[in-house]
């Protein structure tokens, strides 16, 4: 090799290295000079991001869980929460061998997992349980106003309850804990009856719902606690009468007894929780000050100015002959409020467009990665993370002008409902999100720290020398 053509090598490979050690205090670049054109990789974190709380008083709740309680915490504030639900019945009820005068009795069941509930978990409650006389209204909103749906003068049930096992040991081993009214017996041979006599009645939810509009479940005395009712069910109990072979020649007459499920709270039909929420003077004030705070459910959410015309300009800067995204990603800092209650910040924050949020929940949309997203939090990271806004900015990109509505977005709580495929030997199963919707789950706040909201774009991208 020749003296020139050794120094040029080592002339070449100086500027290679440059090339990697060069680096800014908000960008950095890694690459390599080839020729006449420069290649390198930039990432630019100097975006903020500014944003300010607004009331989210009411919701749509679509959602299984029922809220059920009354809950005082100071920091937080004051929360009622009862429940209106229609049911789908069952298809096929068994009445070879019953008749109505089987019927021994008829019970409501609500179910929730040990745990579930935020407050105190020794605190006794009452509860009364009404027939509704009107079909529920569709859609139907956290405001839901009962009156003028059920006879407040015929209580068809009662109880009391606690969350706790109240140290019984075989209900301690179980893994849910249930809430147990009995109905009138007169209601269940109704529902027998009816059945007997039309079971057409018991075909789809809407006739049902025409003959049976549903219950009330509301609050009597007590407070304390708000549980969190994941499955409720109607019970039947009853005798069969039937026959038993006991050798080849004889049969004894048989009495059976038997419980059955008439019908339950299902997804395709109406459920709704009815919740008034007076958030803490505390809140109030954060509010009023200007941070940027999560109250749920119903309460608050925050509005943010996403820098879209800044991040645009940081990747055209330098008018490149080619420039690619890589990623663009978000980390939204999200503090506890402190609480005597175990009161925490919300798993996910749904980020919509927000002249698109009321439709997107009207219209039972899922996230599309233009104009809205899923914000998970991090209990580690102690933030509200969202990996991939690259096809939102390039979308950002083909417009001919940006508009402030198109960098204005709501970030607000939501339920999200999954379904994974089966798998298999040859590969794992994959979930889907099959439904988005307004937070109901449980009391839940948090204080976002946009001030230190961190934005990444990173693209590629070939500059001329």
């Amino acid at each position: 090799m020749s003296h020139l053509k050794f120094k040029a090598l080592i002339s070449a490979s100086a500027v290679a290295i440059a090339a990697l050690t060069a680096c800014e205090d908000s960008t950095s670049t890694v690459g390599s000079s080839l020729v006449t054109d420069q290649t390198e990789i930039v990432v630019d974190s100097s975006f903020t991001v500014s944003g300010i709380s607004h009331t989210n008083a009411v919701v749509q709740s679509r959602t299984l869980t029922q809220l059920l309680g009354n809950l005082d915490a100071r920091e937080y504030g004051s929360i009622r929460a009862d429940f209106v639900c229609q049911f789908m019945p069952a298809m096929n009820i068994d009445t070879e061998g019953v008749t109505v005068d089987d019927i021994d009795s008829l019970k409501l069941l609500m179910f929730m997992t040990p745990g579930d509930f935020t407050g105190d978990s020794l605190a006794p409650m009452g509860l009364e349980v009404y027939q509704l006389q009107r079909q529920l209204p569709s859609p139907i909103y956290s405001d839901f106003n009962p009156d003028g749906y059920y006879d407040p003068s015929a209580v068809i049930g009662s109880t009391i309850y606690t969350a706790n096992a109240m140290h019984s040991d075989s209900i301690a081993a179980l893994g849910f804990r249930s809430i147990s009214v009995d109905l009138p017996v007169e209601l269940g041979k109704t529902l027998f009856s009816e059945y007997a006599a039309r079971p057409e009645t018991f075909a789809t939810p809407e006739s049902f719902c025409r003959f049976f509009p549903g219950l009330f479940v509301t609050n009597s005395f007590g407070s304390g606690i708000v549980v969190n009712i994941n499955e409720s069910r109607l019970n039947l109990y009853y005798r069969k009468h039937d026959k038993v072979q006991v050798s080849d020649n004889v049969t004894k007459d048989t009495v059976y007894n038997v419980v059955r499920t008439y019908m339950a709270v299902t997804p395709e039909v109406i459920t709704n929780n009815n919740i008034t929420l007076d958030m803490s003077p505390a809140i109030d004030a954060m509010v009023d000050a200007g941070d940027a705070v999560i109250v749920a459910p119903t309460g608050t959410e925050v509005e943010i100015i996403f820098p879209t015309e800044d991040i645009i300009a940081a990747y055209r800067k330098g008018n490149p002959s080619l420039a690619v995204i890589n990623s663009l990603t978000l980390s939204i800092p999200a503090e506890e409020i402190e609480n005597t209650y175990g009161i925490n910040p919300p798993d996910r924050l749904l980020m919509v467009l927000s002249t698109e949020k009321d439709k997107f929940f009207a219209d039972n949309k899922i996230t599309d990665s233009k104009t809205s997203f899923m914000l998970t939090y991090s209990a580690a990271a102690e933030a509200y993370v969202l990996s991939d806004l690259r096809e939102y900015i390039i979308t950002m990109m083909e417009k001919e002008s940006i508009t402030p509505d198109d960098c204005r977005f709501t970030l607000t709580p939501v339920n999200v409902e999954t379904e994974t495929t089966s798998s298999s030997y040859y590969y794992e199963g994959t979930t889907y999100v099959t439904s988005i919707s307004p937070y109901v789950t449980k009391p839940a706040m948090a204080k976002l720290d946009l001030g230190k909201a961190k934005i990444k774009l990173t693209f590629s991208r070939q500059s001329a020398d």
